[in-house]
């Protein structure tokens, strides 16, 4: 992993930009990884077109899947909640800045997406709305 993207994980980590949770929220997510215990949860406030207007990320663990979350939560303000139903696990990596990870490191990274799907499709705790053999 080059040392550019370390920094830029590490710093999300330490410094989130988008942690906290919002009340009241329009929506609210949550999961975890259960191979390392991982748990995030996701608040939007949507507005009547359908555009997230905020969004926070609470949780714990390692600092891919926090650094995921906060850079997935900065991703996803201004957009279509329609939109984000077609985010990829390729968006999530390019957001880290990593071409491929581990199997394990890449549950990590996927958490929040996989949060955030579980939500939007209304299945919480299912690995099904994101493919990981993309």
């Amino acid at each position: 992993m080059d040392d550019l993207y370390r920094e830029v994980i590490l710093d999300h980590y330490k410094n989130p930009q988008y942690r906290g949770e919002l009340d009241p929220h329009d929506l609210s997510f949550e999961d975890e990884n259960p191979l390392c215990g991982d748990h995030l949860r996701i608040d939007l406030r949507v507005d009547e077109d359908g555009t997230v207007r905020e969004a926070l990320f609470s949780g714990h663990g390692c600092a891919i899947s926090q650094a995921s979350a906060d850079l997935l939560v900065e991703s996803i303000i201004g957009k279509k909640i329609d939109s984000l139903k077609t985010m990829t696990k390729e968006d999530v990596l390019d957001l880290l800045g990593f071409d491929e990870l581990g199997p394990v490191r890449l549950k990590c990274a996927l958490l929040s997406l996989k949060v955030l799907k579980g939500g939007l499709y209304g299945i919480s705790g299912s690995d099904e709305v994101i493919d990981l053999e993309e």
